[in-house]
């Protein structure tokens, strides 16, 4: 769970298996129509 206040930018660093694309959202169902329904893509880590 991560909290995300007003006015505030909240960055989330995770580790994911797999690329592609994915949904991130609330989960307050009224909470989807103001923008916490948001895509999101993981693309491959950089060249090391």
């Amino acid at each position: 769970m991560v909290t995300a206040l007003p006015g505030q930018v909240t960055r989330i660093k995770a580790l994911f298996d797999k690329t592609g694309r994915y949904v991130w959202h609330c989960h307050i169902l009224s909470h989807e129509d103001h923008e916490m329904m948001r895509p999101l893509e993981v693309v491959p880590a950089p060249a090391s």
